[in-house]
């Protein structure tokens, strides 16, 4: 039996089933479905593992030949589910799935001990609706992480995204009325979960994502310009010269398009010295770039690069004068405070919780809207301003110290106390009454 760790006098589940339908942790970020969200549980359930908490990770598996379980990490066991044809299912087509992946969590923990889980934690909507049903079949408690809310995505929508239906709105609703404690990635995201889906405040709790400030670290003091240029060389990209990097996902949601605008519209001397890398894979509808690069005369300016695992991406990183996430939304933005980990400047689209990973004027600068024009001019002044860049170089790295998976996995830890001993109590008070 696994060993009950403690924290504070408080008990710690000795078992957590995390639930992420849609994504495996063990897919590679940056293009399909997979970005933030697979970041977030792997990085914080091999810190979870290490503070004694066993986790389960709970997946569909999307094709053939995939062990029925993989150790991801001491203390941390992937399950792939069969739910479905061995495949890659859009998100919209997985509902229909849900009681096969229900069925296949369930018999999980029927064939072990009574008791086997001590918490359900889910990521995004389609988990929790598992995670509910998890949750009164074990008698445990449901903690959610919503990651992305279709109320908020369908109110900042890019121009020709679909809207976020109304089967996925009432099924957020249903797992936030649901869910004992809801985890927020920011104050904006905890209002919006209260405001918009009336979530009592006193089950919401903010626990920031972090970054790996091991592996995502600036160059040495003095040795960032050749750092800047080995980085660039074993990427093919321009020794001299500028460069604006997009990483993540090429969707609309993201916006690198906006980039590319904004890239045409440039002063002529600058538009000479610039190279925009795009570094991603298609997702969802996905976005002709390359043929919009053609169209605004700028196909020499743009370099797209696959999606870096995570030994390659701070190259990418130190590789860039400046990291740009122009998102219509984001729940929080680690892109960009990976980018500032290792002392690159970050510009910012103003929206969800890039006011939080990216502080303006003092480690990047935030852009409201997203009128290439504007995002032009900011790009420029920075490009153009050498110092400008180096204070908020130095700014980026202090700020980026602030975060870490270790402070999100404390703060999870609590939050799963809580709803332990939340749960143990109504338990109590529901025997007594009878």
């Amino acid at each position: 039996m696994a060993r009950v760790s403690t924290l504070a006098g408080t008990r710690l589940p000795r078992r957590v089933a995390t639930l992420s339908v849609h994504t495996s942790p063990l897919e590679q970020a940056g293009s399909g479905d997979a970005g933030g969200m697979n970041v977030y549980i792997v990085e914080v359930a091999k810190r979870l593992a290490q503070a004694g908490v066993e986790v389960e990770i709970f997946t569909r598996a999307t094709r053939s030949g995939l062990p029925p379980t993989v150790e991801m990490a001491p203390g941390v066991l992937v399950r792939h589910v069969i739910a479905g044809p061995f495949e890659g299912l859009s998100k919209e087509e997985l509902p229909a799935q849900m009681c096969a992946f229900t069925n296949g969590v369930l018999r999980a923990e029927a064939s072990r001990s009574p008791g086997w889980y001590d918490l359900v934690h889910s990521h995004y909507w389609l988990s929790g609706q598992v995670g509910w049903l998890a949750k009164d079949r074990w008698g445990v408690p449901l903690v959610h992480t919503a990651h992305t809310l279709a109320k908020v995505k369908n109110r900042q929508l890019a121009a020709g995204d679909r809207p976020e239906p109304k089967s996925r709105v009432i099924g957020e609703e249903q797992v936030i009325t649901e869910a004992d404690r809801l985890v927020a990635n920011t104050p904006i995201e905890a209002r919006e979960l209260i405001d918009l889906y009336g979530a009592s405040p006193a089950r919401v709790s903010v626990v920031e994502p972090g970054v790996d400030l091991d592996r995502f670290t600036p160059a040495a003091v003095g040795r960032e310009e050749a750092a800047r240029v080995a980085a660039r060389r074993r990427l093919g990209l321009p020794a001299r010269g500028y460069v604006v990097a997009f990483v993540g996902r090429i969707q609309p949601l993201k916006a690198p398009d906006i980039l590319l605008r904004a890239a045409a519209l440039l002063p002529p001397d600058l538009r000479d010295e610039v190279t925009f890398a795009i570094v991603g894979g298609t997702s969802g509808s996905g976005l002709d770039l390359a043929g919009l690069a053609g169209e605004l005369g700028i196909a020499g300016m743009v370099r797209f690069l696959a999606p870096q695992d995570r030994q390659s991406l701070p190259e990418v990183y130190r590789a860039a004068d400046v990291v740009a996430v122009p998102s219509y939304n984001e729940s929080f933005g680690l892109v960009a405070l990976e980018a500032q980990a290792c002392g690159t400047p970050v510009v910012a689209a103003a929206v969800g919780g890039l006011p939080t990973s990216v502080r303006d004027g003092r480690s990047g600068l935030l852009v409201n809207g997203h009128d290439p024009a504007e995002w032009a001019r900011a790009l420029a002044r920075l490009l153009r301003d050498p110092r400008r860049r180096a204070v908020l170089a130095r700014g980026a790295i202090e700020h980026a110290r602030q975060f870490s998976w270790n402070r999100t996995a404390a703060g999870l830890l609590a939050v799963y106390r809580d709803a332990v001993s939340g749960n143990r109590s109504q338990g109590f008070e529901l025997a007594t009454a009878q």
